[in-house]
């Protein structure tokens, strides 16, 4: 076959990949810039590109761009250690092949350059690259990297997802991105907490109800289907709703109907349903809480997120950027130290992605010196610990606290209560407290 090329700005990385694949009997071409790859490219066509994403001034978007703009058919496997979702979107929007976190493990690598091989049919038209939006969906580790692949193939077609994971994970976060790269995208993303709304109110939530269907229907009420009509539906918490319901949303699965409470038609409505749960499905479909045959039906596609104690090497990425995102909204220039971060990554997270984001928003927005360090990462999660039930000798501290988090949000009592890591009505309690 004809040569491969490899681009890598790291030598030693560099190096290593080109001997591996001599060693397998691959010919390899090999450059350490875009400015070298695109020449290589405009002189001749290769059947399979490997190349890092983050390179110099350009990125290996540009050479997947180039690669492809030469050989339609050519497949171009792109690899970074600094991976987000919207990278790997507009990777595969661009027909990328596939995508590699690094580190990866050389023989990881052969087996996607056998498969490229493999390949070499007709490959999907290309697609625009386009600017994409910061998300806190941030992480280069390989689970993480095999779930942006999901989703960017599950996005563009009308298939029912199921995201599992703890809470705080990011279970919201991935079913917006799939939205919003979706043939659906500019219509709504309505977000349904099912377990937030009583068992009698969910099918009149969803599915709307008629004037005089019960107590209080004072007039026509559009639900939550009809609403998102060509958008998308996030079910959160689908765990928590009851047999009755179940039974009800499966008919809607199957027939994409919707029946209003009290009225006598049903009327068609074209969404598609995200679905996501915290809870051990398997258990409560084994133990008859949730219907099996729903469960097939929702769990499609399904993604597992997993916790952030399982992919530690992603809290730097994601703790720089929740710092860089804080200092920009609160005009702060609050620096991340190594040590804070080494501090991070040793904790278990039971809050996970959200717990850390809350906690490094506060520090931003508190750090006396304009520091993260160790030390100010282990205060913040003694406070945290300590903060439902202060002692006197800590009560006129967290009221300082309380104080300079309220003037930083503009006193929004519901972000400043995120913040600080409590429940609103604990922050009122707080406050009124503070009064007297």
């Amino acid at each position: 076959m004809q040569k491969l090329l490899v681009v890598e700005d790291d030598n030693s990385v560099r190096t290593t990949i080109v001997t591996f694949l001599e060693f397998e009997g691959y010919s390899v071409d090999a450059v350490g810039s875009t400015r070298e790859a695109m020449e290589r490219l405009k002189e001749s066509a290769y059947p399979i590109v490997i190349s890092d994403i983050y390179i110099d001034d350009r990125t290996g978007l540009d050479v997947l761009d180039a690669a492809r703009k030469q050989d339609p058919k050519c497949s171009v496997i792109l690899m970074t250690a600094r991976g987000t979702m919207e990278t790997v979107m507009a990777a595969t929007r661009g027909g990328a092949f596939d995508y590699i976190a690094k580190p990866f493990d050389l023989d990881r690598m052969l087996e996607t350059v056998k498969r490229a091989e493999a390949s070499r049919g007709p490959q999907d038209e290309e697609i625009e690259r386009e600017e994409l939006p910061e998300t806190e969906m941030i992480g280069s580790s390989s689970v993480m990297v095999e779930i942006y692949k999901t989703a960017s193939r599950v996005a563009p077609t009308d298939a029912t997802v199921v995201i599992e994971g703890e809470t705080g994970t990011g279970k919201e976060l991935v079913a917006r991105m799939i939205h919003r790269h979706s043939l659906r995208a500019s219509h709504p993303f309505i977000t349904v907490d099912c377990a937030s709304i009583a068992p009698s109110l969910i099918e009149s939530e969803l599915f709307g109800a008629m004037r005089g269907a019960f107590t209080g229907a004072e007039r026509d009420r559009v639900g939550v289907f009809e609403a998102a009509h060509r958008g998308t539906v996030f079910l959160d918490e689908i765990g928590d709703v009851d047999l009755n319901f179940q039974s009800r949303l499966l008919r809607f699965l199957q027939e994409r109907e919707i029946r209003p409470v009290g009225a006598s038609r049903s009327k068609p409505v074209d969404v598609r349903v995200i679905a996501a749960t915290n809870r051990d499905m398997k258990k409560l479909v084994d133990e008859g809480k949730f219907r099996e045959d729903l469960w097939f039906r929702l769990s499609v596609v399904p993604i597992t997120l997993p916790p952030l104690r399982e992919r530690r090497g992603d809290v730097p990425l994601l703790a720089r950027f929740f710092v860089n995102k804080y200092n920009e909204r609160y005009n702060r220039a609050v620096k991340l130290m190594d040590s804070g971060v080494k501090t991070m990554q040793e904790q278990l997270w039971p809050g996970n992605v959200r717990q850390l984001q809350h906690m490094l928003e506060r520090l931003t927005i508190l750090a006396p010196d304009e520091r993260i360090d160790s030390e100010s990462v282990h205060d913040a999660l003694q406070s945290m610990e300590a903060r439902e039930q202060p002692t006197e000798s800590l009560a006129d501290a967290e009221a300082e606290q309380i104080k300079r988090v309220l003037a930083a949000t503009g006193g929004n009592k519901s972000r400043a209560s995120q913040i600080l890591g409590i429940e609103r009505k604990t922050l009122y309690r707080k406050l009124e407290r503070m009064k007297q």
